[in-house]
């Protein structure tokens, strides 16, 4: 057995050379190569696309399971599996189960890694015990536990190599992202927001786990690895302590502004490239002024943690808009852009050398808090939204329930990542059609206990049943192109192929494929439980397979996985989704998809 599992990360580990580089190169191989799924982003681009071609637009409604896998874990299953050489790699939600499986064998259990952590971890979790997936480099799997403990496994055999604690659960820190390696570092951010906690970026060595830098969201220029005149915001300096002074007092301290999405790498800039959500607390009349830097686009130096430019998205954040989802590098002509899809609605394009605002435009046409993004650079407004006063959560400085807000908390888009296929030059984006009511109250800050201060209520836009969308985006022009209609919100990740196929999942706990041109639905397939997973695609033994963890949950299946009734519990969405229940049930599964044999 021992002589199997060195040989089956064979493929992987030739890749790899020894130097700073070691890991960085490797993964940029492996990455390009479409039989793997090296990354939880796909790439480092972040643009989930693949090369593979056996399964197209004409055959993909053959489609069959072809093996499936028990998680032996309920709760929701966010993220995607790793596909290195012969073997599979996945993670569970709390306890935060790691397997590796043997692609010759249909997922024999090669080995399992279970960490032993304190479940008072669990009531800490903002929207579910998710995880979003393991990360691979230098012969190692890094696992970060709910309790952010970052952890380092031998690939080949499970066993510990290293562990280093990220932050506090007794003060809200979670660990909930995936990590994800960058040349001789692995990267985790932090959760919490709903908690107080303030944000941060942090690199730790791969071969140690020492920590090597780490850039806060807000806080002065030494905690914010901010250069006062040389890291920019839309093309000007941000000046001394920006981080700090449009804070009231000490409020930066406990201002959010966490890092649990996804990270994207440029490697010929050097730049790694996050979002940070939304800043604390709910409530916007306790906390005057931009709060910067949540809710922002950042560019940093990889090997620094130096800031180059940020953008902030929603200044003031009054509904939660995190701006945590993943920045997908793209080119566009002559240019290196970077396509962003936030909460707020808007799709954002920029210039990912210089942070230059290209194209910020709805992406949902619901979208009524704010008419625009103002993007004439003569204005004093330039680069901010224009809000909707009936839409604003505070009005002449008293708290009010606002009501119809489109969107709602959870955004058009939240972490579910979108795809982009170089075929068609499109987007392909999972989408919530959610609005809300929003009442915000008074609320004071105890480390560890939630710091939220608002009510919601969730659902479907006045007008319209459905709840979701799977949208086909062009960046360029900041149009839809195509856009299909889902009764629940799309929570699960896409993926685009060679085949002119995108393949998404519903909150049923459907399987589906489209045309990526036009849209059509080619195939579904309904799994055992609700779909948030990330959709992969890989080749092992010549043949292309498809692979996507099922089990409900997250903050839109909150209702089901953490059986809560009370309307408003869940931060608002218990009362949106509570139909869900009547389609699927509790469940923790990977199904492996493939054209059956000829």
């Amino acid at each position: 057995m021992r002589k199997f599992l060195l040989m089956s990360c064979v493929a992987a580990t030739a890749l790899l050379a020894n130097g700073a580089a070691f890991a960085n190169d490797g993964l940029i191989a492996l990455s390009k190569d479409p039989k793997q799924w090296a990354l939880p982003t796909g790439d480092y681009a972040n643009r989930r696309y693949s090369e593979l071609s056996q399964i197209t637009s004409e055959n993909v409604k053959t489609l069959v399971p072809v093996w499936s896998f028990s998680t032996g874990v309920l709760r929701g299953h966010e993220g995607a599996p790793l596909v290195i050489g012969n073997v599979m790699y996945l993670s569970t939600p709390f306890p935060n189960i790691v397997y590796a499986l043997d692609l010759n064998n249909d997922g024999k259990i090669l080995w399992k890694y279970e960490p032993k952590q304190d479940p008072n971890v669990i009531p800490v979790m903002c929207c579910d015990t998710v995880t979003r997936g393991v990360a691979y480099a230098d012969g190692k799997i890094f696992l970060y536990q709910a309790d952010t403990t970052l952890v380092a496994l031998n690939a080949a055999t499970g066993a510990h190599i290293w562990s280093t604690k990220n932050g506090d659960p007794a003060k809200g820190e979670t660990g909930t992202s995936a990590p994800q390696v960058v040349k001789d570092k692995v990267l985790v951010g932090i959760s919490g927001g709903e908690f107080g906690v303030r944000g941060s970026l942090t690199a730790y060595d791969i071969k140690t786990g020492k920590k090597v830098w780490r850039g806060y969201s807000m806080g002065p220029d030494s905690d914010t690895l901010i250069d006062p005149e040389k890291t920019t915001h839309l093309g000007k300096p941000v000046g001394k302590d920006s981080g700090i002074n449009t804070w009231q007092g000490d409020q930066w301290k406990i201002g959010g502004g966490t890092t649990w999405g996804w990270y994207s790498y440029d490697p010929d800039l050097n730049l790694v490239y996050y979002g940070s959500g939304n800043p604390s607390t709910w409530n916007p009349k306790q906390r005057p002024g931009d709060n910067r830097w949540s809710m922002a686009i950042w560019a940093r130096d990889a090997d620094t943690g130096v800031a180059k430019w940020i953008y902030q998205m929603t200044p003031h954040d009054e509904w939660d808009y995190d701006g945590i989802n993943e920045m997908i590098l793209v080119g566009q002509e002559a240019r290196k852009v970077l396509v962003h899809f936030d909460r707020n609605g808007f799709g954002y394009t920029l210039d990912r050398v210089s942070g230059e605002l290209l194209v910020a435009e709805k992406f949902d046409p619901a979208v009524n808090w704010a008419t625009k993004v103002d993007m004439d650079k003569n204005s004093k407004t330039y680069g901010r939204p224009l809000v909707v006063p009936a839409f604003s959560t505070e009005h002449n400085g008293e708290d009010v329930n606002s009501q119809g807000i489109m969107p709602a908390a959870l955004g058009v888009k939240d972490q579910q990542p979108a795809a982009y296929s170089p075929l068609t030059g499109l987007f392909y984006i999972p989408a919530n059609h959610v609005a809300m009511d929003y009442e915000p109250f008074r609320v004071s800050y105890t480390a560890g206990q939630p710091y939220i201060g608002a009510t919601l209520s969730m659902y479907p836009p006045k007008g319209d049943s459905h709840m979701g969308n799977f949208t086909a985006w062009d960046a360029k022009t900041g149009k839809i192109v195509w856009q299909n209609k889902e009764q629940f919100s799309v929570w699960a990740g896409a993926v685009a192929t060679a085949g002119n196929v995108v393949f998404y999942g519903t909150l049923e706990g459907y399987l589906k494929a489209v045309n990526a041109t036009t849209g059509e639905e080619l195939y579904k397939f309904k799994t055992p439980s609700g779909i948030i997973g990330n959709v992969i695609t890989y080749e092992h033994a010549g043949k292309q397979f498809v692979a996507v963890l099922s089990g409900v949950g997250g903050w839109a299946g909150i209702g089901l996985a953490a059986g809560l009734t009370n309307p408003t519990a869940g931060l608002g969405a218990v009362g949106g989704y509570s139909s869900l229940a009547n389609y699927t049930a509790l469940g923790g599964q990977l199904t492996v998809f493939a054209l059956p044999e000829q």
